[in-house]
């Protein structure tokens, strides 16, 4: 009873006069620590509570910024290969506009993998107008030539495969000869060149244009080494191709527009001689047939 007389009449003079605000004052600085310790387990739960949700939108931040950078890494190596791609694709169009020749861009779909046979698939055929012997060719040289067509592929034999021939000449003096492949990306052999042949290392070989396959004028490889050999009727000459044979992902290949022509001032078969002026064919009579009356 006595503390709750005491406490109403603390509140009516606390309501009506201003004496125990210096009371309340120094009241309010010894509860302080008493509230601060009460409300420290709700604070403590909060500052948890807010602690465990943002580490775990941190985690799927975190996860979701790693996907996006795997993303972004991604793309940026499709891009540096589009941007290999489309210089690789510039080179070949310069090319295409230096030839003078109709040319197709074609894409290598498989590499035959075996040893000594090189031999490449391209994904033009007979639907695109490709037909056998055709030349092959990329922004640096000679590739080889096509030796078998299906309708949306063609085999393409590179000049580096044993099987395969080319005729070239020397560009610095025109000396033709003919150039084997040596089964080898990086080498052609030369074996039909005497010891005393006017070919020197460093000399660019092109084609000559006698084999009826690849036109004149394209560059073929470059002499790397050229050794006499006195004991042997041919000396040892070896060429590095210009064309990179193992690292091209696309290829030309041109239809050479050069045509033989045929006998005559217009081009056409002469007319049939005149009757008048026609050499008569003058046709020898048969053999008598003799026959003998005695019996054999």
């Amino acid at each position: 009873m006595v503390a709750v007389v005491l406490s109403v009449v603390l509140l009516v003079v606390d309501q009506r006069t201003n004496h125990l605000r210096g009371v309340r004052a120094v009241l309010s600085v010894a509860v302080y620590p008493v509230q601060s310790l009460v409300s420290l387990p709700l604070q403590l739960l909060d500052q948890a509570f807010k602690y465990s949700i943002s580490y775990s939108k941190l985690q799927e931040e975190n996860a979701s910024l790693k996907q996006q950078a795997l993303l972004q890494k991604t793309n940026l190596l499709k891009l540096t290969t589009l941007e290999k791609e489309n210089i690789r694709l510039r080179a070949l169009l310069e090319k295409s506009y230096k030839l003078g020749e109709q040319v197709m861009v074609a894409e290598l779909l498989a590499v035959n993998q075996a040893p000594y046979e090189h031999i490449v698939v391209v994904d033009k055929g007979t639907h695109f107008g490709i037909y056998p012997k055709q030349p092959v060719l990329d922004a640096e040289g000679v590739v080889g030539q096509v030796i078998r067509t299906l309708p949306l592929s063609a085999e393409v034999m590179l000049i580096t495969d044993p099987n395969h021939a080319i005729s070239v000449e020397v560009s610095r003096n025109g000396l033709r000869t003919i150039a084997v492949g040596s089964g080898r990306y990086n080498r052609l052999n030369l074996p039909f060149l005497p010891n005393n042949a006017d070919i020197l290392p460093g000399d660019t070989l092109i084609t000559s244009g006698l084999d009826n396959v690849f036109p004149q004028g394209y560059p073929v490889a470059v002499v790397d080494k050229f050794i006499q050999q006195p004991n042997k009727p041919f000396a040892d000459i070896s060429a590095t191709p210009v064309a990179h044979l193992d690292k091209d992902r696309e290829v030309l290949i041109v239809w050479n527009n050069s045509k033989p022509i045929p006998l005559g001032v217009t081009g056409k078969e002469p007319p049939p001689p005149h009757p008048e002026t026609a050499t008569p064919v003058i046709v020898p009579p048969p053999n008598p047939v003799v026959k003998n009356s005695a019996p054999e």
